[in-house]
């Protein structure tokens, strides 16, 4: 790895140029809206994992459309009356695996409602949750799977997840506050979430996030998941603007303007999945409480550990 993208000083003022779409916000109330006229209660079983310190709950609530999303709730068997909840989502390619792959915000006195990825989960860790509504030629991966039309787009159907994972768990009856945060796509998606739920999130927790100033992002990396929408439009030029006015839409830039929560973000400078001036191009567009941490060395691990500690400190902080 070396340094690739811009000298950080301009990071720290970088602004993207991509233009939010001028129905931007009637496009997401409307499909939330429909996303909630659809909805059916959240349905919550305990499961015996043989872990006797937490309280293990399979979640099935309703996402886009109304389809059904699984999720791990996990919080402290000890934990009488109001909890803060953390919505946590994941990284690409991955699903929502085992309760024991997610102890730290349980650990840290926090309930933990962990959203499984529609269609993902074949790649690094498994998941429960089918995406019914592919549509359209695509490269290999979730990318460009519906590209060609945001109303069709594959990550419309998840960013509504992650807002239905919010509103789910503010429904909770012991939810004190909820706070979003995931690493990568999971990052993203806290964007998205925080963005999108308003008031109803306390804090936003931002590792590395994916899905930031994306007409950047595919033109100056060669890695995956960017570059599938590289390889899509090689073989199909004639559709690009098509592609690149839908990935407009769930862009994490114009989400951030949105949020009204504090936020902690990281970036690395040596990332080449998440490039660092689109994650910057992202946090510099949130308008209130923010907080910035830059790891200069490394690359997509994002300060893995040290990240993780200085991510419940500051929901601690809240």
């Amino acid at each position: 790895m070396a340094l690739f993208d811009l000298p950080l000083d301009r990071l720290r003022t970088y602004r993207s140029a991509s233009n939010e779409p001028g129905d931007f916000d009637e496009f997401w109330a409307a499909t939330l809206d429909e996303a909630r006229s659809r909805a059916t209660p959240a349905v919550l079983t305990e499961v015996d994992t043989g872990l006797r310190s937490l309280h293990t709950i399979d979640v099935t609530f309703s996402g886009y459309h109304g389809q059904p999303v699984k999720a791990w709730l996990i919080r402290p068997r000890d934990a009488d009356g109001p909890l803060p909840v953390v919505v946590e989502f994941i990284g690409y390619g991955g699903g929502r695996g085992f309760p024991h792959d997610f102890l730290l915000w349980s650990a840290a006195g926090y309930a933990n409602l962990v959203m499984d990825t529609r269609g993902q989960g074949g790649r690094w860790r498994a998941g429960d949750t089918p995406d019914p509504d592919g549509a359209g030629p695509q490269a290999p991966g979730f990318l460009t799977r519906g590209v060609l039309d945001p109303r069709t787009y594959y990550y419309r159907r998840l960013i509504t997840d992650a807002v239905r994972a919010v509103e789910t768990a503010r429904a909770l009856p012991f939810a004190s506050k909820v706070l979003v945060t995931g690493i990568s796509q999971g990052g993203g998606l806290a964007l998205a979430a925080g963005g999108l739920s308003g008031d109803a999130v306390s804090g936003v927790i931002a590792g590395v996030p994916f899905l930031c100033d994306i007409r950047r992002a595919v033109t100056i990396t060669d890695n995956d998941p960017y570059a599938e929408f590289a390889r899509f439009v090689r073989l199909n030029p004639a559709r690009a603007e098509a592609a690149l006015s839908t990935v407009d839409y769930v862009d994490g830039v114009h989400f951030a303007k949105r949020i009204t929560a504090p936020a902690l973000v990281s970036a690395a400078l040596m990332d080449l999945t998440c490039p660092p001036s689109t994650v910057f191009a992202a946090y510099n567009e949130i308008p209130g409480c923010k907080e910035l941490q830059l790891y200069e060395w490394d690359g997509h691990d994002g300060g893995q550990g040290h990240f993780a500690q200085r991510a419940v400190r500051f929901a601690n902080a809240l």
